[in-house]
């Protein structure tokens, strides 16, 4: 049995294309720039809830965290916490 079969859904709705129009914008990127990617617009759909997006992402808070002052070292733009999201 794999470890994602154990994880809660995610709190997010699926996404809008299907995986055969997903793939082809995968190909020619790395690992790290899908990961980043994926991390960021985590981070934009939980409205920058660090904990949420951990939790929908399968990561630790930590390990996110540490991902975000990587990004935010290279002058990667990362969503900020929102008003919201702080409530």
């Amino acid at each position: 049995m794999s470890h994602a079969s154990t994880m809660p859904a995610p709190e997010m709705p699926a996404p809008s294309l299907a995986l055969n129009e997903v793939v082809p914008l995968l190909i020619g990127s790395t690992v790290e720039e899908i990961e980043r990617e994926l991390v960021l617009q985590t981070l934009a759909r939980c409205d920058g809830n660090r904990t949420r997006a951990a939790r929908v992402l399968g990561l630790s808070v930590r390990t996110l965290r540490n991902k975000i002052r990587e990004y935010s070292a290279d002058g990667i733009e990362v969503p900020p916490h929102s008003e919201r999201a702080a409530a």
